[in-house]
């Protein structure tokens, strides 16, 4: 048995959740999921982690369970995460992503819960004046979704200072890729990645890509984004927990990417390499709110964890993509 703490990790069946999950398995964490499954998957929980169906807004259910299993410290993913449905549906967002996350803040206080490691995000800086973006660049969500998160960040800064609580949140860039051991990886019908989209149109599980401006001010007039492998980044949060453990006096607001980004048309011939075929491209007009580049200024995170990323390499982050794509056609 490892004398090391358990962990509860919401959101635990779903995409970037049980990569997290697998990487503090791997380090010999005890691990608990709670998960309602609206977007997850059961079986994404690995076999001897327990899976508590439910929702983190129901205290009885989550304070049982941080009892119960003694848990040391919370990684906290669960939320919705699709940008133009917040625009659509903002009280969606503001419920799932911010009052249920207050819900468990409360928990975790209550019980005496004293870590916590927030899935943020790049989007809590809306277009931002600078490239690349550094944690201090002044935050200014355009939509939703990346206001949703931003006032989780207010809240968990604002409930360390009053309780014996630190936290650290995580700003992640473009999220990609699955687990190169091939046990996860995005499952969720209808995702809007763009690297998930390629390799299903790869595939034939689609017909093409739409690409969403082809004027943005980057060589190549389309838009740039920093991509992140998500076992890089499920290791950058083992990490977090470790550091919040060895000083229990200190939070962290984080940048999560590589400090390099690439267009999507770079993106779509990293995949047309990799699979030796041409995906069909289809050019639109870009979508309200999209920034030319969003790349991550990542000096902080590298002076402050020792993380030291082992996947970045976009057609590494491809390959693994698409063979998960492919194992998903086996599973259905």
């Amino acid at each position: 048995m490892s004398d090391k703490p358990t962990i509860l990790v919401t959101g635990g069946a779903g995409y970037i959740g049980s990569h997290a999950v697998l990487a503090l398995k791997d380090a010999g964490y005890g691990v608990v999921v709670i998960d309602n499954l609206v977007t997850g998957f059961d079986w994404a929980v690995p076999d001897g982690v327990p899976l508590v169906r439910g929702d983190i807004a129901d205290q009885p259910l989550v304070e049982s369970t941080l009892r119960k299993h003694e848990i040391r410290a919370i990684m906290h993913f669960a939320g919705s995460v699709v940008v133009p449905e917040s625009v659509e549906n903002p009280l969606k967002y503001y419920h799932n992503n911010s009052a249920k996350t207050r819900d468990l803040i409360e928990s975790a206080v209550r019980v005496g819960v004293n870590h916590f490691i927030f899935s943020s995000t790049a989007a809590t800086y809306g277009i931002p004046e600078e490239s690349p973006v550094k944690e201090t660049t002044p935050q200014r969500p355009i939509n939703p979704y990346g206001m949703s998160k931003l006032m989780t960040e207010y809240m968990l800064r604002d409930v360390a200072a009053a309780h014996p609580m630190n936290f650290c949140a995580l700003r992640y860039f473009n999220v990609a890729g699955a687990d190169p051991q091939g046990r996860s990886g995005q499952s969720t019908a209808g995702a809007t990645h763009l690297i998930k989209v390629a390799v299903e149109a790869a595939l034939g599980k689609r017909a093409g890509v739409s690409v969403f401006g082809t004027d943005f001010d980057t060589p190549d007039g389309t838009g740039v984004r920093d991509y992140i492998h998500v076992t890089d980044l499920a290791a950058a949060h083992v990490l977090a927990l470790e550091a919040l453990m060895a000083d229990p006096a200190r939070s962290h607001l984080l940048n999560c990417g590589y400090g390099r980004g690439f267009s999507v048309l770079e993106v779509l011939d990293a995949v047309d390499r990799v699979t030796n075929m041409t995906i069909n491209r289809t050019l639109g007009p870009r979508r309200a709110g999209d920034p030319d580049a969003l790349i991550s200024d990542n000096r902080a995170i590298l002076s402050t964890f020792p993380w030291e990323p082992r996947y970045a390499d976009l057609d590494l982050i491809v390959r693994h993509a698409l063979a998960w794509e492919r194992s998903l056609s086996e599973r259905a």
